[in-house]
Protein backbone atom coordinates (compact mmCIF):
# COMPACT_ATOMS: atom_id res chain seq x y z
CA UNK A 1 0.00 0.00 0.00
CA UNK A 2 2.52 3.04 -1.33
CA UNK A 3 3.97 4.60 1.50
CA UNK A 4 2.10 3.38 4.50
CA UNK A 5 4.47 1.44 6.07
CA UNK A 6 7.42 3.99 5.79
CA UNK A 7 4.70 6.69 7.21
CA UNK A 8 4.04 4.58 10.41
CA UNK A 9 8.38 3.73 10.78
CA UNK A 10 8.53 7.25 10.55
CA UNK A 11 5.78 8.21 13.40
CA UNK A 12 4.61 10.32 10.45
CA UNK A 13 0.52 10.74 10.94
CA UNK A 14 -2.25 11.18 8.72
CA UNK A 15 -2.76 15.29 9.93
CA UNK A 16 -5.14 17.67 11.68
CA UNK A 17 -7.56 17.63 8.75
CA UNK A 18 -8.78 13.53 9.41
CA UNK A 19 -11.94 12.74 10.95
CA UNK A 20 -13.10 9.99 12.24
CA UNK A 21 -16.37 8.39 13.35
CA UNK A 22 -17.23 5.27 15.08
CA UNK A 23 -19.82 2.43 15.51
CA UNK A 24 -20.81 0.54 18.17
CA UNK A 25 -23.73 -2.13 19.04
CA UNK A 26 -25.98 -2.42 22.42
CA UNK A 27 -24.89 -4.90 24.56
CA UNK A 28 -26.72 -8.38 24.94
CA UNK A 29 -25.97 -8.77 28.79
CA UNK A 30 -24.59 -7.13 31.55
CA UNK A 31 -21.02 -8.18 30.60
CA UNK A 32 -21.07 -6.64 27.42
CA UNK A 33 -23.09 -3.54 28.73
CA UNK A 34 -19.96 -2.93 30.91
CA UNK A 35 -17.20 -3.58 27.88
CA UNK A 36 -19.18 -1.20 26.03
CA UNK A 37 -19.17 1.82 28.71
CA UNK A 38 -15.41 1.03 28.91
CA UNK A 39 -15.15 1.27 25.03
CA UNK A 40 -17.29 4.75 24.82
CA UNK A 41 -15.18 5.83 27.85
CA UNK A 42 -11.92 5.26 26.09
CA UNK A 43 -12.62 6.46 22.39
CA UNK A 44 -14.99 9.60 23.08
CA UNK A 45 -11.61 11.67 24.03
CA UNK A 46 -10.68 11.25 20.72
CA UNK A 47 -13.83 13.53 19.36
CA UNK A 48 -14.92 11.87 17.06
CA UNK A 49 -17.18 13.26 14.36
CA UNK A 50 -19.97 11.03 15.71
CA UNK A 51 -20.69 7.47 16.82
CA UNK A 52 -23.11 5.28 15.27
CA UNK A 53 -25.12 2.95 17.82
CA UNK A 54 -26.85 -0.29 15.54
CA UNK A 55 -30.40 -1.26 15.15
CA UNK A 56 -31.79 -4.56 14.81
CA UNK A 57 -33.96 -6.15 12.28
CA UNK A 58 -37.84 -5.41 13.05
CA UNK A 59 -37.07 -3.36 16.29
CA UNK A 60 -34.94 -6.41 18.01
CA UNK A 61 -32.89 -3.67 20.09
CA UNK A 62 -34.76 -1.12 20.54
CA UNK A 63 -34.62 -0.44 24.09
CA UNK A 64 -30.74 -1.59 24.23
CA UNK A 65 -30.19 0.69 21.20
CA UNK A 66 -32.07 3.85 23.23
CA UNK A 67 -30.15 2.97 26.30
CA UNK A 68 -26.67 2.81 24.64
CA UNK A 69 -27.77 5.96 22.75
CA UNK A 70 -28.52 7.93 25.64
CA UNK A 71 -24.58 6.51 27.17
CA UNK A 72 -23.07 7.76 24.15
CA UNK A 73 -24.93 11.29 25.05
CA UNK A 74 -24.33 11.64 28.56
CA UNK A 75 -20.76 11.62 27.50
CA UNK A 76 -21.43 15.92 26.76
CA UNK A 77 -18.93 15.55 23.66
CA UNK A 78 -19.95 12.98 21.48
CA UNK A 79 -22.73 13.24 18.63
CA UNK A 80 -24.60 10.23 18.33
CA UNK A 81 -26.45 8.49 15.64
CA UNK A 82 -29.36 6.38 15.77
CA UNK A 83 -29.14 3.22 13.36
CA UNK A 84 -32.57 2.76 12.05
CA UNK A 85 -34.35 -0.31 9.40
CA UNK A 86 -37.41 -0.76 8.56
CA UNK A 87 -36.82 -4.43 7.45
CA UNK A 88 -40.07 -6.67 9.00
CA UNK A 89 -41.38 -3.57 10.64
CA UNK A 90 -44.34 -1.69 9.59
CA UNK A 91 -44.41 2.00 8.70
CA UNK A 92 -45.70 3.11 11.77
CA UNK A 93 -43.44 1.16 14.30
CA UNK A 94 -40.78 3.15 12.65
CA UNK A 95 -42.01 6.14 12.90
CA UNK A 96 -42.49 5.85 16.38
CA UNK A 97 -38.83 4.86 17.20
CA UNK A 98 -37.76 8.18 15.02
CA UNK A 99 -39.94 10.21 17.05
CA UNK A 100 -38.43 8.57 20.17
CA UNK A 101 -34.85 9.26 19.48
CA UNK A 102 -35.24 12.79 17.60
CA UNK A 103 -37.17 13.16 21.15
CA UNK A 104 -33.49 12.17 23.26
CA UNK A 105 -31.95 15.10 21.12
CA UNK A 106 -30.88 12.42 17.88
CA UNK A 107 -30.44 14.42 15.09
CA UNK A 108 -28.25 11.94 13.01
CA UNK A 109 -29.94 8.79 11.48
CA UNK A 110 -27.77 5.62 9.46
CA UNK A 111 -31.09 4.54 7.49
CA UNK A 112 -30.24 0.61 6.49
CA UNK A 113 -32.98 -1.30 5.04
CA UNK A 114 -31.56 -4.35 7.55
CA UNK A 115 -31.04 -8.12 6.92
CA UNK A 116 -34.08 -10.30 6.53
CA UNK A 117 -34.74 -12.04 10.29
CA UNK A 118 -34.15 -15.20 8.61
CA UNK A 119 -30.74 -14.39 7.76
CA UNK A 120 -27.80 -14.84 5.03
CA UNK A 121 -29.77 -16.63 2.32
CA UNK A 122 -32.89 -15.51 2.96
CA UNK A 123 -34.60 -12.87 -0.28
CA UNK A 124 -35.88 -9.85 1.50
CA UNK A 125 -39.65 -8.80 1.40
CA UNK A 126 -40.75 -5.41 2.25
CA UNK A 127 -43.34 -5.34 5.19
CA UNK A 128 -46.51 -4.72 3.22
CA UNK A 129 -47.46 -2.21 5.56
CA UNK A 130 -43.73 -0.52 5.77
CA UNK A 131 -41.26 1.20 3.77
CA UNK A 132 -40.64 -0.83 0.90
CA UNK A 133 -36.41 0.12 1.07
CA UNK A 134 -33.58 2.55 2.22
CA UNK A 135 -34.41 4.90 -0.08
CA UNK A 136 -38.36 5.31 1.05
CA UNK A 137 -37.02 5.29 4.85
CA UNK A 138 -34.46 8.04 3.88
CA UNK A 139 -37.52 10.25 2.72
CA UNK A 140 -39.71 8.85 5.78
CA UNK A 141 -36.72 9.95 7.81
CA UNK A 142 -36.67 13.88 5.89
CA UNK A 143 -40.57 14.07 6.96
CA UNK A 144 -40.17 14.43 10.74
CA UNK A 145 -37.28 16.87 10.33
CA UNK A 146 -33.71 18.42 8.73
CA UNK A 147 -31.76 14.85 9.68
CA UNK A 148 -28.13 14.37 8.78
CA UNK A 149 -28.74 10.77 7.44
CA UNK A 150 -26.44 8.61 6.10
CA UNK A 151 -26.76 5.40 4.08
CA UNK A 152 -25.28 2.25 2.69
CA UNK A 153 -22.66 1.72 0.40
CA UNK A 154 -20.89 -1.09 -1.30
CA UNK A 155 -17.72 -0.83 -3.12
CA UNK A 156 -17.57 -4.49 -4.25
CA UNK A 157 -21.18 -4.66 -4.84
CA UNK A 158 -24.19 -5.75 -2.53
CA UNK A 159 -24.55 -9.26 -2.69
CA UNK A 160 -28.40 -9.30 -3.57
CA UNK A 161 -27.97 -6.88 -6.59
CA UNK A 162 -27.73 -8.22 -9.95
CA UNK A 163 -24.76 -5.47 -11.09
CA UNK A 164 -23.23 -2.29 -9.74
CA UNK A 165 -25.48 -0.23 -11.98
CA UNK A 166 -28.36 -1.28 -10.29
CA UNK A 167 -26.79 -0.05 -6.65
CA UNK A 168 -25.76 2.81 -7.92
CA UNK A 169 -29.31 3.29 -8.87
CA UNK A 170 -30.33 2.90 -5.30
CA UNK A 171 -27.61 5.01 -4.30
CA UNK A 172 -28.98 7.78 -6.24
CA UNK A 173 -32.54 7.29 -4.87
CA UNK A 174 -31.52 7.88 -0.98
CA UNK A 175 -29.47 10.62 -2.04
CA UNK A 176 -32.12 12.33 -4.41
CA UNK A 177 -33.90 11.66 -1.35
CA UNK A 178 -32.36 13.45 1.50
CA UNK A 179 -28.94 11.61 2.21
CA UNK A 180 -26.61 13.55 3.75
CA UNK A 181 -23.32 10.76 3.26
CA UNK A 182 -22.71 6.86 1.92
CA UNK A 183 -20.54 5.26 4.36
CA UNK A 184 -19.26 1.70 3.03
CA UNK A 185 -19.68 -2.02 3.42
CA UNK A 186 -15.91 -2.70 4.96
CA UNK A 187 -13.42 -3.28 2.70
CA UNK A 188 -9.41 -4.31 2.23
CA UNK A 189 -8.98 -3.21 -1.63
CA UNK A 190 -8.26 0.25 -1.58
CA UNK A 191 -8.19 0.22 -5.82
CA UNK A 192 -11.96 -1.47 -5.03
CA UNK A 193 -12.88 1.23 -3.12
CA UNK A 194 -11.15 3.89 -5.53
CA UNK A 195 -13.32 2.44 -8.84
CA UNK A 196 -16.50 3.02 -6.65
CA UNK A 197 -16.14 6.34 -6.17
CA UNK A 198 -15.36 7.35 -9.50
CA UNK A 199 -18.23 5.48 -10.61
CA UNK A 200 -20.06 7.33 -8.46
CA UNK A 201 -19.08 10.29 -9.52
CA UNK A 202 -19.82 9.55 -12.88
CA UNK A 203 -22.99 8.53 -12.20
CA UNK A 204 -23.92 12.24 -10.92
CA UNK A 205 -23.41 11.52 -7.22
CA UNK A 206 -21.49 14.07 -4.92
CA UNK A 207 -22.29 13.16 -1.36
CA UNK A 208 -19.41 12.02 0.15
CA UNK A 209 -18.46 7.91 0.44
CA UNK A 210 -17.33 7.61 3.60
CA UNK A 211 -14.72 4.60 4.06
CA UNK A 212 -15.82 2.00 6.49
CA UNK A 213 -12.80 0.25 8.47
CA UNK A 214 -12.72 -2.83 10.14
CA UNK A 215 -9.63 -3.44 12.93
CA UNK A 216 -9.38 -7.30 12.43
CA UNK A 217 -9.68 -8.21 16.02
CA UNK A 218 -9.70 -12.27 14.83
CA UNK A 219 -8.91 -12.62 11.18
CA UNK A 220 -10.85 -16.20 10.47
CA UNK A 221 -14.39 -14.54 11.63
CA UNK A 222 -14.08 -11.73 9.33
CA UNK A 223 -12.76 -13.85 6.64
CA UNK A 224 -16.39 -15.86 7.67
CA UNK A 225 -18.04 -12.49 7.15
CA UNK A 226 -16.60 -10.80 4.22
CA UNK A 227 -17.57 -13.97 2.28
CA UNK A 228 -21.33 -13.64 3.50
CA UNK A 229 -21.27 -9.48 2.18
CA UNK A 230 -19.49 -9.86 -1.26
CA UNK A 231 -16.09 -8.25 0.30
CA UNK A 232 -13.49 -9.37 -0.98
CA UNK A 233 -9.64 -10.93 1.23
CA UNK A 234 -6.65 -10.30 -0.76
CA UNK A 235 -4.16 -12.77 -0.53
CA UNK A 236 -1.66 -10.51 1.05
CA UNK A 237 -3.88 -9.80 4.06
CA UNK A 238 -4.11 -13.93 4.43
CA UNK A 239 -0.54 -13.90 4.40
CA UNK A 240 -0.10 -11.66 7.12
CA UNK A 241 -2.16 -13.24 9.53
CA UNK A 242 -1.12 -16.95 8.49
CA UNK A 243 -0.08 -18.73 11.65
CA UNK A 244 -1.38 -15.96 14.22
CA UNK A 245 -4.81 -17.66 15.48
CA UNK A 246 -3.06 -19.04 18.67
CA UNK A 247 -0.68 -15.25 19.07
CA UNK A 248 -3.16 -12.83 20.10
CA UNK A 249 -0.60 -10.26 20.86
CA UNK A 250 1.18 -10.24 17.40
CA UNK A 251 -2.01 -10.87 15.90
CA UNK A 252 -3.04 -6.96 17.96
CA UNK A 253 0.07 -5.91 16.44
CA UNK A 254 -0.28 -6.86 12.62
CA UNK A 255 -4.19 -5.99 12.54
CA UNK A 256 -3.27 -2.27 13.88
CA UNK A 257 -0.36 -1.74 10.97
CA UNK A 258 -2.74 -3.05 8.62
CA UNK A 259 -5.77 -0.85 9.69
CA UNK A 260 -3.26 2.31 9.85
CA UNK A 261 -1.55 0.93 6.18
CA UNK A 262 -4.96 1.20 4.75
CA UNK A 263 -6.12 4.53 6.08
CA UNK A 264 -2.77 6.31 5.36
CA UNK A 265 -3.09 4.69 1.80
CA UNK A 266 -6.75 6.29 1.23
CA UNK A 267 -5.53 9.81 2.58
CA UNK A 268 -2.69 9.69 0.16
CA UNK A 269 -5.47 8.94 -2.37
CA UNK A 270 -7.94 12.49 -1.10
CA UNK A 271 -9.92 10.39 1.88
CA UNK A 272 -10.24 12.61 4.63
CA UNK A 273 -13.23 10.71 6.62
CA UNK A 274 -13.15 7.72 8.18
CA UNK A 275 -15.89 5.29 10.22
CA UNK A 276 -14.44 2.38 12.22
CA UNK A 277 -16.26 -0.47 12.73
CA UNK A 278 -15.36 -1.01 16.61
CA UNK A 279 -17.07 -4.28 17.26
CA UNK A 280 -17.41 -2.44 20.82
CA UNK A 281 -13.73 -3.31 21.64
CA UNK A 282 -11.42 -0.08 21.83
CA UNK A 283 -7.62 -1.10 21.91
CA UNK A 284 -7.39 -1.21 17.74
CA UNK A 285 -9.71 1.49 17.12
CA UNK A 286 -7.64 3.14 19.77
CA UNK A 287 -4.44 2.19 18.43
CA UNK A 288 -5.17 2.87 14.72
CA UNK A 289 -6.24 6.20 15.56
CA UNK A 290 -3.13 7.04 17.55
CA UNK A 291 -0.45 5.89 14.49
CA UNK A 292 -2.76 8.06 12.04
CA UNK A 293 -1.99 11.16 14.35
CA UNK A 294 -5.80 11.51 16.37
CA UNK A 295 -4.69 12.52 19.42
CA UNK A 296 -7.07 13.44 22.51
CA UNK A 297 -7.64 16.79 23.05
CA UNK A 298 -6.92 18.59 26.60
CA UNK A 299 -10.93 19.40 26.94
CA UNK A 300 -11.84 16.11 26.13
CA UNK A 301 -9.41 14.36 28.50
CA UNK A 302 -10.84 16.26 31.59
CA UNK A 303 -14.20 16.00 30.64
CA UNK A 304 -13.88 12.17 30.24
CA UNK A 305 -11.85 12.34 33.79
Amino acid sequence: MRHSVKRIANGCGAGPDIRVSFEFFPPKNAQMEATLGDTIARLSPLEPNFVSVTYGAGGSTRDTTRKTLQSVLATGNTPAAAHITCVDSTREEVDTVIRDFAALGIRRFVALRGDPSGGVGTRYQPHPEGYQNAAHLVAGIKAFGDFDISVAAYPERHPESPDLATDLDMLKRKVDNGATRAITQFFFDNDAYERYVERVRRAGIYIPIVPGIVPIHNFGAVRNFASKCGASVPAWLADRFEGLENDPHTHALVAAAVAAEQVFDLVDRGVNDFHFYTMNRPDLVFAVCRLIGIRETAQAQLHAA
